[in-house]
């Protein structure tokens, strides 16, 4: 028997002590953006820090102007390679709470018809779940071999929830400490139950947050209707005017750095199995938006978009108030793709914005974020050898994906520490995160911790 067979061996008997310790975890209510359970959040980051020395890492919780890092080291063999492994354990709020078939931080496992188990929680899957298949898999090596078979730093994080303000800050305090040769991020998904997936590219993001500003206050329709500038018929204008009768976005030189998907990759998705219509039928839709002629895969994968995601103006509630309104606002994001500079899009919208004002109405610019999309080579050695362990524990060869959200954790170790991330997690698209009843597949959790041993083992060859 190698060695990973008998790591692999201990996983599996010790399944019910690793759910034992996960449950913990979940059951601390570590929501990051409530300063109520600011207490929880150094309580789940102590947690960790001290069932981390007890695997035997040199582990500390530390300070940030807001919550708490968990950063720990582990010495491998010599000469081994040296990997960061990040996860967050802050979690998001439970409301509705009327919505939760049981208590968010009273975490069980349910049996479905079938035999399927699920572990329902907040946090299981997003994040405490995914992180603890990677401790769990680091346990069982330790136990089982007296060492690991790489050296590894790990970082716990416990603002992801809330916008990591403190994430940069400690990077660029402490980053000759946090760089290694390759980082692995655990916050990312499966393509289906029995599929691993590897995801290889992410899109980035620019967020616009503007208000339009007429006449010096709310004024009354009937006094003021038909001669004064109605500061909401102009923004609606300027929304409606961002896509053209295709789908396409019409800000200048919005398209200058898209490339089109090379055909080797999109032949793979095809592979996929991908069913357009079951994704939209499931939010009850039946008919795809966005650029014509483009699959939905392409859309919210290698396209880049524009969204409108809030509006406001005049009045809104109960019953009626003929007023037009002094000022009307709106909150609009670009997910971008490869090769595309967030700032030249953000200066792009400013023009567009301020060259369909008219002259006596201004705009405020209230908040502006942006950040690059990742494109990972499909070439690199760790994502091969990754994609082989993978395959060895599910069955199924694992799917190299994108992800059409951002993961903005993953830019920083690019830009700021100059680390490539392996991008791999057991997450399904139905497990409900940030929603009520958030769940994790029971063979996510165990079959996840499995792969994770034998990743290290392939990355440590």
């Amino acid at each position: 028997m190698t060695k990973l067979d008998s790591v692999l061996t201990r996983i599996d008997n010790q399944l019910p002590q690793s759910l034992d310790r996960l449950f913990e975890l979940l059951r601390i209510k570590s929501i990051s953006t409530d300063p109520a359970f600011k207490k929880h959040c150094r309580q789940a980051a102590q947690w960790l820090a001290d069932d981390l020395t007890t695997i035997g890492f040199d582990a500390s919780v530390r300070d940030t102007q807001g919550h708490p890092m968990v950063v720990a080291h582990h010495q491998g063999p010599e000469n081994s390679p040296h990997f960061l492994f990040y996860g967050h354990y802050d979690v998001q709020p439970v409301d509705p709470l009327n919505l939760w078939n049981q208590p968010p931080f009273e975490p069980v496992i349910k049996e479905l018809e079938g035999g399927q188990k699920q572990i329902h929680a907040r946090g299981s899957s997003d994040d405490k779940g995914q992180l603890m298949t990677f401790v769990e898999a680091c346990r069982c090596w330790k136990q089982e071999t007296g060492t690991l078979p790489c050296s590894l730093t790990i970082l716990f994080e416990g603002e992801e929830e809330s916008g990591s303000p403190s994430l940069l800050p400690f990077f660029e305090a402490n980053g000759e400490e946090l760089t290694c040769d390759l980082a692995m991020v655990c916050d990312t998904g499966m393509w289906d139950i029995k599929t691993p997936a590897i995801s290889a590219s992410l899109r980035g993001m620019v967020t616009e947050d503007f208000v339009i500003k007429a006449a010096n206050r709310d004024l009354h329709s009937g006094h003021y209707g038909g001669a004064a500038t109605n500061p909401v018929h102009i923004l609606t204008k300027i929304l409606a005017g961002l896509h053209d009768e295709s789908g396409r976005v019409t800000l200048e030189g919005f398209y200058d750095d898209v490339e089109e998907l090379p055909e080797e990759q999109r032949r793979q998705w095809e592979g996929l199995g991908f069913d357009a219509g079951k994704f939209l039928s499931e939010i009850g839709l039946s008919m795809p938006a966005g650029e014509a002629n483009r699959s939905v895969l392409e859309k919210i994968w290698s396209r880049p978009t524009a969204e409108v995601n809030g509006i406001q103006g005049g009045y809104c509630g109960d019953g009626f108030k003929t007023v037009i309104a002094a000022q009307a606002s709106a909150k609009v994001s670009f997910r971008l793709v490869s090769n595309m500079d967030p700032e030249k899009i953000h200066e792009s919208f400013v023009k567009y914005l301020e060259s369909h004002l008219p002259e006596d109405c201004s705009v405020e610019f209230l908040n502006y974020g942006g950040a690059a999309a990742i494109q990972l080579d499909h070439t690199l050695p760790q994502i091969k050898k990754a994609a082989e362990a993978l395959e060895e524990e599910w069955g199924n060869p694992a799917a190299i994906v994108a992800m059409g959200g951002s993961v903005p954790i993953v830019g920083e170790f690019k830009r700021l520490l100059g680390m490539d991330s392996l991008m791999v997690g057991f997450g399904l698209d139905d497990d409900a995160i940030h929603s009520p009843n958030e769940k994790y597949e029971l063979s996510s959790f165990h079959k996840g911790t499995r792969s994770w041993a034998r990743i290290l083992d392939a990355l440590a060859e």
